[in-house]
């Protein structure tokens, strides 16, 4: 599974945001590095196409697709340096996919630390930077030496040497505007700034009218680099304790539909590169796991290792038109059910059948 990253100041309600994704009960409190461990679980991802199916076969059996979510250490400024718990909060970072950076809009006398999202913003970029730019400086210096003896790595050190230039100026990797080729070229120095970002901007319930504003007013910061979501994480937690039809009972009343937890998981399904496709039957009800771009022979393989070995043809329609249909013998009969080949590129929900001889 990718690993999604929880990034934050203390007290940014980070840990509060872990518990409602994954249905974890870590200690949440008013006081600093409440979490001092790297904590991680698996978040189910919630899929109106999946519920649909599922009813519209009568499945005795439904299964999401997930992520890992990992609730790091809080961030405080100088961590490059070691303050707080830097060096542990750093490594946490090193080890996720793509990184979800909870910023803290709700004001609340009881829970110390600042309540400007883009001011928190800046604090966790700056700190991040100043981290890569360190590993850059020191790899480069290592590179530079090798290089007397190995040509080669000529185009290495380059490329280093421009994520230097952008990381000196202060500007994360993430919207620095590098070449793919130059990014590939840094990807062994594992470099915190150079995975996607979402924001999350923790608003109070007093605040739900300004959230947009507020999660604007961060995207503009990140520079179209980064989507940024307005929350109320803590509304959103105790609502994730409710059972389904409690939980909808409240959001509705509160006019949220059907909750900001929904969007948080799908935007980080999407920003770690995945994508969902489907299966469907009175048995099972399905969502499955693949990379964005894999072609219909790779997505078999992700059902069985047999269906890839032996695929002759995918039987394909997209969810929605199938529950217009109403079940997949009446598409078929509607001559709905497309027949592709190995190398069609599978679309975020698609429905498969995999025809395969082994």
């Amino acid at each position: 599974m990718e690993r999604l990253g929880l990034v934050g100041l203390p007290n940014s309600g980070k840990t509060s945001l872990f518990n409602a994704l994954t249905g974890a009960d870590a200690p949440v409190a008013s006081h600093p590095f409440t979490t001092t461990e790297t904590v991680v679980a698996a978040a189910p991802l919630p899929d109106s196409r999946l519920d649909a199916l599922a009813h519209m076969s009568s499945s005795r059996k439904v299964v999401h697709a997930g992520m890992e979510v990992v609730d790091i250490a809080g961030l405080v400024s100088g961590a490059s340096t070691g303050e707080g718990l830097g060096n542990r909060f750093l490594a946490g970072i090193r080890e996720v996919d793509a990184l979800c950076v909870v910023l803290r809009a709700f004001e609340n006398p009881e829970v110390p630390g600042d309540t400007d999202p883009v001011e928190a913003l800046a604090t966790l970029e700056l700190e991040l930077v100043l981290a890569d730019l360190a590993t850059v400086e020191t790899q480069l210096d290592k590179r530079r030496r090798a290089a007397k003896s190995d040509k080669s790595l000529a185009g290495e050190i380059a490329a280093m040497e421009r994520a230097y230039k952008e990381l000196s100026a202060g500007v994360p990797l993430y919207r620095a505007g590098l070449d793919p080729a130059d990014r590939a070229a840094c990807k062994s120095l594992f470099l915190l700034t150079d995975k996607p970002v979402l924001a999350v901007v923790n608003v109070g319930d007093d605040q739900l009218d300004q959230a947009d504003d507020l999660a604007g007013a961060v995207a503009a910061a990140l520079g179209g680099h980064g989507e940024a979501l307005g929350v109320c994480v803590q509304l959103e937690a105790e609502a994730s304790r409710l059972a389904p039809d409690e939980r909808a009972e409240l959001l509705e009343g509160l006019g949220l539909g059907a909750g900001a937890l929904t969007r948080v998981a799908q935007r980080a399904y999407l920003l770690l590169g995945r994508r969902v496709f489907l299966t469907t039957g009175d048995k099972e009800s399905r969502a499955w796991s693949f990379r964005a771009g894999a072609s219909a022979a790779e997505c078999a393989g992700v059902i069985h290792s047999d269906l890839q070995r032996g695929f002759i043809r995918a039987e394909v329609i997209h969810w929605d038109e199938l529950i217009e249909l109403g079940s997949w013998a009446a598409a078929k009969s509607a001559g709905r059910i497309r027949l592709e080949g190995k190398d069609y590129e599978v679309l975020d929900g698609d429905v498969l059948e995999i025809r395969f001889n082994v």
